[in-house]
């Protein structure tokens, strides 16, 4: 409601602007020919002058009020490099725009014409070239530099540590795969895939006997997670708002990223003031008619809080085996490669 007001009032102050110079046209008719057209200078001058100032306080109100709401709260340790990155970028780029801005509409009122001042030719300055050219080159080589430098370590390979995470996506929802107790994730066949195991987890590789499914992505504070990304129809996108995590997942072609989250579910709750506040995986990919339901819960946690978690979760294989011994309808080839795992 503030903005709209601030909106409506600025709105107003160029209709009145406006119509001021109007009522110094209609006057100035009435003198001749070069008084008239000073006096229209002048009248355009000042008016242009007018809404530069208008527009910078109205700019200059805005950035105060808002600024801090263009990203979520970072709650990763690369997050607050990126947010970083970009708060620089921010700085530089504002300073140049207040020059710039301040100059245009301060000379557009200083160099109005005038009838008894020429205009001064200056085809060509090498001083004034070599500086908007070196200068602007040193600013980026430094913007870069420091992007550079961040993005090594961002895309660097993963701590020896960090919890492996699989997750997959398709029309409409992620697919997410723990590693187990030996923090591995077995290999996949896509010729194996069926619809009680459709990511085609081959059985025989013994590191995915205790791979696990999860109904949501735990992972606990202050530890380096990998996350290996895929898809298994079309292109989506792994995106977590908050810990500045965005990787598209495609079919075919498996893509990773780590982060080590900083903030849990909890104190994150406590920081946006909404207890009912939960992190979220989107697709950031329009991915077909089902895209906008395609969500999973994140929680992060506390340490003790994961291994309690971790520890009440049932292997991928076992679930399997229990449907092939309960009598269930599964596929002969998922009994052929489960039977032959036991071998």
């Amino acid at each position: 409601m503030q903005i709209l007001l601030i909106i409506l009032a600025f709105v107003l102050v160029l209709v009145v602007i406006l119509q001021v110079g109007k009522v110094v046209e209609l006057v100035s008719v009435m003198r001749d020919e070069d008084e008239r057209t000073e006096d229209t200078s002048n009248s355009v001058g000042f008016l242009f002058l007018l809404s530069g100032i208008v527009l910078g306080l109205f700019i200059a109100y805005t950035s105060y009020t808002e600024y801090g709401k263009f990203l979520p709260v970072s709650a990763s340790e690369h997050g607050v490099w990126i947010q970083d990155l970009v708060d620089i970028s921010l700085y530089i780029t504002g300073i140049v725009f207040i020059i710039t801005n301040v100059l245009l509409f301060y000379f557009a009122y200083k160099y109005r014409y005038r009838r008894n001042r020429k205009a001064l030719y200056f085809p060509y300055n090498n001083r004034i070239e070599i500086l908007w050219t070196v200068i602007p080159t040193l600013v980026l080589t430094v913007i870069i530099g420091l992007g550079l430098n961040k993005w090594f370590k961002i895309f660097s390979e993963a701590p020896t540590d960090a919890i492996q995470i699989e997750v997959t996506g398709k029309q409409f929802a992620w697919v997410v795969r723990y590693g187990g107790k030996d923090n591995e994730l077995g290999k996949r066949d896509f010729t194996l895939s069926t619809v009680e195991n459709e990511l085609g987890v081959r059985w025989k590789d013994k590191v995915s006997k205790d791979d696990f499914l999860s109904d949501e992505i735990v992972i606990p504070v202050n530890t380096p997670v990998h996350v290996n990304i895929g898809a298994l129809d079309v292109i989506h996108s792994f995106y977590l708002p908050e810990f500045r995590v965005m990787m598209d997942a495609v079919p075919g072609i498996p893509t990773k990223f780590w982060f080590r989250p900083t903030i849990t579910t909890e104190q994150m709750r406590e920081i946006k003031k909404n207890p009912e506040f939960d992190y979220e995986l989107a697709c950031n990919q329009l991915c077909g008619t089902g895209h906008w339901n395609m969500k999973k819960t994140v929680r992060v946690v506390t340490e003790a809080e994961y291994k309690k978690w971790f520890s009440e979760q049932k292997s991928y294989y076992k679930q399997n085996i229990a449907k092939i011994e309960g009598g269930a309808s599964v596929d002969t080839d998922v009994i052929a490669e489960v039977n032959s795992s036991k071998d």
